[in-house]
């Protein structure tokens, strides 16, 4: 790691910079626009279909979601007014506030919002429970939701407000038709920005002009909540070849703002004068494995805890954070080790892990040589890493290895593939969650066993189902945390997931731009150019 810092620190001080983005000069000098290097590539702008976390940051530009949360994680009204419950806890009624209106020039309408949270809460982990509960949606007038429940649901508000995985955002009732696995055919929303859908060129760049009928709240803006008060006409998203080169566009001024610089180049880039930088979501980033549990091996729980006897968390958090320990923690958690579920369990399963004790596991638990296809994105540096260690580690514990290094995009799209391996399927692959994602039990998707309407990977397990349902009829907070540790015990004997650190990502911004939100999502409202 320190070799490369010191290799890429040459070629970005020697005189010339690397090549930087082909931006025009009237683009560059242009205060009115904010040029932003996104994690990942664009390549599905439906946040639902998608799930992943760049698409996800770019829903936040495009739509809007009834409630958002504040920096102490409470729901706040943002498209609705308020609302209401009766006395049984069995009818919501959410009101929504004037003005408005899709980037079509509709209204937005209350069947909108119902239809919007149906096809949600058929992808999402939060939604689908919520989804078991809900009786109906009625929609008296254009500005009244009522959702009738079959039993109470007392973290409704959360569920709608949740800014992690896949937020409840609202869009036309004719989009919200399209299946939830399938991309819309059309990027409307009711945010503070339009899609520039003719300038989007998947893998690359993606455009936003400020959308002129979005009348933010009047509130001071936190997290996801309050107003979103736009100060640049135009966003621009600008995916680059490689770290290197971003890092070079973002000194040079080329680039506004780096959403997720390279670990290695931190230490070049605090030397800029020019350039500040500043932490990601707040509650960091969870890496994880994911096992396909569909097929062999790691259909058998066996293989799976073998696995998870050979992970020693520091050399994974230490190659996606160039050995800073301040960036990361050793977190033998199913949950962020900030947050309040965020404790290991006692015994710990991790506390006594090592390869020969791994070796011997495997050997027990009936493996028999299968292949592991091991799918991992080579372009997603804050997840490659990951990959590369986990490879070599399964291989001098047994496994026989098939490594795949692809693409993110590619990997996204073969993920969903329930197929054997042999025809196009998959077994492992390495990725990080956004802490805010999984901070609850019910909204965790890394160890929920909802089958084949859960996470891909389609964990089944009809006792950890039976503890959430528990979980959320909980009378009070004590008992929430006693039942999300009995959830973490069983994910622990099960290993849907095994569970790599909590890190915590960097961002790059050039020191003009003010009024950056810290938050779970690197939104660009009440940023101004200096």
């Amino acid at each position: 790691m320190r070799t490369t810092v010191t290799r890429r620190g040459a070629l970005l001080t020697g005189g010339a910079l690397l090549a930087a983005p082909s931006l025009s000069r009237a683009q560059r000098a242009d205060p009115r626009v904010l040029r932003f290097v996104p994690q990942a590539a664009l390549s599905n702008p439906d946040p639902v279909s998608s799930v992943s976390g760049v698409s996800v940051n770019h829903g936040f530009y495009v739509f809007d979601t009834l409630y958002g949360v504040d920096a102490r994680m409470r729901p706040q009204p943002q498209m609705a007014e308020g609302h209401s419950v009766s006395d049984d806890g069995l009818t919501w009624t959410i009101r929504l506030r004037e003005g408005l209106f899709f980037h079509d020039g509709e209204p937005v309408r209350s069947r909108d919002c119902a239809a919007s949270i149906r096809r949600w809460g058929n992808r999402d982990t939060f939604g689908r429970t919520l989804a078991a509960a809900v009786a109906e949606y009625q929609t008296p007038d254009d500005r009244t939701l009522v959702i009738r429940l079959q039993r109470p649901f007392p973290l409704l508000l959360d569920a709608l407000a949740k800014p992690g995985t896949v937020p409840a955002f609202i869009i036309p009732e004719r989009l919200a038709a399209t299946d939830a696995l399938r991309p819309l055919p059309e990027i409307v929303g009711s945010g503070p920005y339009r899609f520039v859908a003719d300038e989007f060129i998947p893998g690359s760049r993606a455009a936003y002009r400020k959308f002129e009928r979005y009348a933010p709240r009047p509130e001071a803006p936190e997290w996801t909540a309050g107003g979103k008060a736009v100060n640049f006409e135009r966003v621009e998203w600008i995916m680059l070849p490689d770290q290197a080169t971003a890092a070079a566009a973002i000194q040079s001024g080329e680039v506004d703002w780096w959403e997720q610089a390279a670990a290695d180049l931190i230490p070049l880039l605090r030397r800029n004068r020019d350039i500040a930088i500043g932490n990601g979501d707040p509650a960091g980033y969870m890496g994880v494995l994911r096992f396909n549990h569909l097929h062999p091996p790691f259909d058998k729980a066996e293989v799976r805890r073998a696995v998870l006897a050979a992970i020693s968390q520091p050399d994974f958090m230490a190659a996606v954070t160039n050995n800073d320990p301040s960036a990361y923690n050793v977190c033998h958690s199913f949950f962020p080790c900030t947050t309040p579920y965020g404790r290991a369990p006692s015994p710990d399963p991790m506390a006594g892990a090592g390869l020969e004790k791994a070796r011997q596991m495997l050997r027990a638990s009936g493996y028999n040589g299968e292949k592991v296809t091991f799918l991992n994105p080579s372009d997603f540096t804050s997840i490659a890493p990951l990959g590369l260690i986990a490879n070599d580690l399964l291989e001098r514990i047994g496994f026989n290895m098939d490594f795949v290094s692809t693409d993110w995009g590619t990997v996204l799209g073969r993920v969903n593939n329930r197929n054997p391996p042999a025809q196009g399927g998959w077994n492992l692959y390495p990725v990080w969650w956004s802490g805010m994602g999984i901070v609850t039990p019910t909204q965790n998707a890394i160890l929920r066993g909802q089958g084949a309407g859960g996470w891909s990977g389609w964990y089944e397990s009809a006792e950890m189902e039976a503890l959430n349902e528990r979980w959320l009829s909980a009378p009070d907070e004590a008992a929430r945390m006693a039942l999300g540790e009995r959830m973490q015990d069983l994910a622990f004997r099960d290993v849907p997931t095994v569970p790599l650190g909590q890190f915590f990502i960097r961002t790059a911004y050039r020191r003009s731009l003010t009024g950056m939100l810290e938050g779970p999502r690197p939104v660009p409202w009440n940023i101004r150019r200096a």
